[in-house]
């Protein structure tokens, strides 16, 4: 019956079904449509089995480890990608290949241990040694199972390369044999599995011995830390295995019974578990031989006793007080001992006695400890300190017990009371040092402590009088300044020494502004009187500055820089006079820092350059040598005067740095000028008093000449009377290192100072150069012709060169001629020239 609906597509299996019905047959298929369908039935199955091929052969490779196809015979049928890179192999050299081709150590019947498990439905694992295409063998653990592929039957192995487990094996191994402590490893039962190099010696078995039989429970008895015996559950070992929990730091003592040896050992033991497991199955334990701590803790008990070291204990539930005969004499109570915590509570201070109550209850309601420093009185009066230690054991009130010791520490507290004295006090004058003074500046800031002035004193001209007369003679002038001083100041005030030849008062100026000044005031009245040293007199003024908190600074730092800075308008206004810190005194103290700052970068910035002005025969104007000045222009700052700079760097130490430049620099333009044909006889450079302390100076001189290619009597230094008066050993060396180089070496501004003559005597000193001071006032003030003439007479004996510097009229010029003084320097001939100019100079006065 047509019901209207096409018929439904015959399937793949029904045309198959047809056409084997019609060969059964004997009938031919002389029906083109069913030849045809059956002929896409083809060509998809074709497809499908394809496609099937191409997934299995995907999946094959996409395995990270070497897979292999092997038949009954140990024949290779088939390798993924990941076995040709781990056996260094193409393919076709492993594939059709019997199994020794990647292993030549297998046996003749490898294949049967492995056919017998698969037919068990087993999988086959064992653990071999495979070889690459080098010859190298690597350790693999081969998986084998059964892979069925119609009737063929096949196995399929996968090997995983094993040699990083190997190598972190042997890494592990190597950790266990170099570590010092025991490794103990036992199963859940408690049988020992193994342990270390160190483990073994430890329980002195011997290497080769079986660990598990050496341990056997009743060849030993163990203690805990008071020596009584535990029971094999007891073991932190096996606690961690019964709890699943960490055991820590367990004290134990092993005896061996048959040795009769003990051992104290600390243990702590980790269980282990299985991935999924909550039951531990394997502990670690880790132990360390403490023999010899344990003998050294008894030593310790029992010194401790003669420490005088006291003990004591309440005991809660009786509330009663336990208390060691120490203890007793350190609170003074021998003869009638206390019974309560509140009759022992009594013995401290009041002003303790709250810290120590509050430790008490907390340890009741807690737990804990605690551990305090508290200054007890005994039925004498006398007091003492002692060092408070309690523990809480139990909390419940029939049970709570608090443990401690109490130890007499008066001696210590008496000896850091006594350095911490020392450490803030100043030891020559006896007062607060830096330190101190800044301490408790720091502390009354804090407190935000108004009438605070900060009063900084510093003493003129101390240096000179320092190397006059020597350091004893300076140590002594700090003691006196210091005595006058105190005698200024109020009971309220702190004075200190801040260093050197400074001091620092604090000042206290509450309702009173104006008491800082006064006190400035009896400073600079009290310095004016003279101080007497070996039978000399001498008079030493002040310069002080006042910098009050929190007008003049809200820090401790700023007050002592603004009060500094005040300071030093005083010198600027005189010296011996006192100044109050202004806005302006900041100005000039920030130009200062500017000045210091431009200053450590000026030479790496080649801001530096020099010009030369001409030391002259005075006979005859002709140049006998040029005298080497520095100039500093400044991108920020401009140029900037030698006298302005100059001090800068020599506070701050860059004159090194810069002097040495300066010797360099002159030397340079000493070889040109002689290269170029115009050269004075001499290049004089100004060496300052802390180049000469410098151990460098002489490798500096040395290296300029050596570059140079120029003899050493071509450069003359110029020094100050100070580098004299130090009379360092460093500075003798220099000295006569100096003279082997054949250098030229002259005393700057002679006159001024206060060396000693032998000095000229004792040194290889060349020259005396006259300070232009002295010749202002030639030749009509008297005393400066004096003084000249004198320096004249004392070169003239000593068979020293005489240098006129700052010779600025022919008066001046006939009166040095007159004294035998021959060679001069100043405006008179010429100013400071640059290297061009002097060379144009020299061809001009020949």
């Amino acid at each position: 019956m047509d019901d209207g609906k096409a018929p439904a597509p015959e399937t793949d299996d029904a045309l198959l079904r047809r056409l084997e019905s019609l060969l059964a047959e004997g009938k031919g298929c002389d029906d083109p449509a069913l030849l045809s369908k059956l002929l896409a039935a083809l060509h998809g199955a074709r497809r499908e089995a394809e496609s099937a091929r191409m997934r299995y052969r995907k999946l094959f490779n996409a395995v990270p480890d070497p897979v292999s196809l092997i038949d009954a015979e140990g024949r290779i049928v088939d390798l993924n990608i990941a076995g040709e890179k781990a056996y260094g192999r193409p393919r076709d050299q492993i594939v059709g290949h019997l199994l020794h081709v990647i292993n030549p150590d297998l046996p003749p019947d490898h294949m049967a241990p492995v056919l017998e498990a698969l037919a068990r439905d087993q999988t086959h694992v064992v653990e071999v040694y495979n070889m690459r295409e080098d010859g190298s063998r690597f350790p693999v653990e081969v998986h084998s199972a059964r892979f069925v592929d119609g009737p063929n039957q096949f196995v399929i192995a996968v090997a995983r390369d094993l040699s990083r487990r190997r190598e972190a094996e042997q890494n592990y191994n190597a950790l266990l044999s170099a570590m010092d402590k025991g490794v103990l490893i036992q199963g859940k039962d408690g049988r020992a599995l193994s342990a270390n190099a160190a483990g073994m010696r430890i329980l002195g078995l011997e290497e080769d011995q079986d660990i598990d039989s050496g341990l056997r429970w009743q060849d030993w008895l163990v203690v805990d830390h008071r020596g009584w015996p535990i029971r094999f559950s007891e073991m932190p070992s096996m606690r961690a295995l019964q709890t699943g929990k960490f055991v820590q730091s367990t004290l134990l003592g092993l005896y061996h019974l048959q040795r009769r040896q003990l051992t104290w050992i600390s243990a702590t033991s980790v269980p282990q578990f299985r991935p999924g497991e909550s039951t531990a199955h394997q502990v670690i334990s880790l132990f360390s031989d403490v023999t010899e701590l344990k003998r050294d803790s008894s030593l310790f008990l029992r010194t401790q006793a003669l420490a005088h070291i006291g003990g004591w204990e309440w005991d809660g539930g009786r509330e009663r007080l336990y208390l060691t005969e120490e203890t007793l004499r350190i609170i003074g109570r021998l003869e009638s001992p206390p019974r309560t915590l509140d009759d022992a509570i009594a013995h401290v201070v009041p002003a303790d006695r709250a810290k120590v109550q509050g430790a008490l209850e907390s340890v009741l309601r807690d737990g804990g400890a605690f551990d305090m420093e508290v200054q007890l009185r005994g039925p004498d009066g006398r007091s003492n300190w002692a060092r408070l230690i309690g523990q809480a054991e139990g909390r419940a009130p029939m049970t709570a017990r608090i443990t401690g010791i109490l130890q007499d520490i008066t001696q210590r507290r008496q000896i850091e009371e006594a350095l911490r004295s020392q450490a803030r006090t100043d030891a020559l004058t006896g007062l607060f040092n830096r330190d101190g003074v800044l301490t408790e500046l720091e502390r009354r800031v804090a407190e935000g402590r108004e009438g605070v002035t900060v009063v900084y004193i510093d003493l003129d001209r101390f240096k000179l009088v320092n190397d006059l007369l020597g350091h004893s003679a300076g140590d002594q002038l700090l003691v006196n300044a210091a005595r006058r001083l105190e005698g200024c100041v109020g009971e309220s005030d702190l004075l200190a020494r801040f260093g050197g030849d400074e001091f620092l008062v604090l000042a206290d100026t509450r309702g009173d502004p104006a008491a800082g000044e006064r006190l400035a005031e009896r400073i600079t009245r009290a310095f004016g009187d003279s101080f007497r040293y070996a039978g000399e007199e001498f008079t030493i003024t002040t310069s002080v500055g006042l910098a009050r908190f929190p007008d003049h600074g809200k820090t401790v730092q700023q007050l002592v820089n603004n009060a500094d800075a005040a300071m030093y308008a005083a010198k600027h206004h005189g010296r011996n006079n006192w100044q109050n810190f202004t806005p302006e005194l900041a100005r000039q103290q920030f130009d200062r820092v500017q000045v210091e700052a431009q200053l450590r970068r000026a030479l790496d910035n080649g801001e530096f350059r020099l010009v030369f002005q001409p030391l002259v025969d005075l006979t005859d104007g002709s140049v006998r040598s040029a005298e080497a000045l520095i100039r500093w222009h400044n991108p920020v700052l401009g140029e900037q005067p030698p006298d302005h700079f100059i001090s800068r760097a020599e506070t701050t130490g860059d004159i090194v740095r810069i002097g040495a430049w300066v010797i360099q620099a002159a030397c340079r333009q000493m070889a040109a000028w002689i290269a170029a044909g115009d050269a004075p006889g001499r290049i004089a450079v100004n060496v300052s008093y802390r180049q000469f302390l410098n151990e460098e100076l002489l490798q500096v001189v040395r290296d300029a000449l050596a570059e140079n290619d120029l003899p050493g009597e071509r450069l003359e230094l110029e020094f100050t009377e100070r580098v004299l008066i130090e009379d360092a050993p460093d500075t003798v060396r220099t000295f006569e290192g100096l003279r082997q180089l054949g250098v030229v070496l002259t005393i700057d501004d002679f006159g001024e100072g206060y060396s000693a003559l032998n000095y000229l005597r004792r040194l290889p000193i060349h020259g005396l150069k006259l300070s232009q001071g002295f010749l202002r006032g030639v030749p009509g003030n008297e005393s400066d012709a004096a003084i000249c003439q004198a320096v004249a007479g004392i070169a003239r004996a000593l068979g020293l060169e005489v240098v006129a510097e700052g010779v600025e009229s022919s008066a001046q010029r006939d009166f040095l001629l007159g004294l035998g003084i021959r060679t001069g320097q100043g405006f008179l001939f010429s100013a400071a020239l640059d290297p061009d100019g002097l060379a144009a100079y020299l061809r001009q006065n020949r």
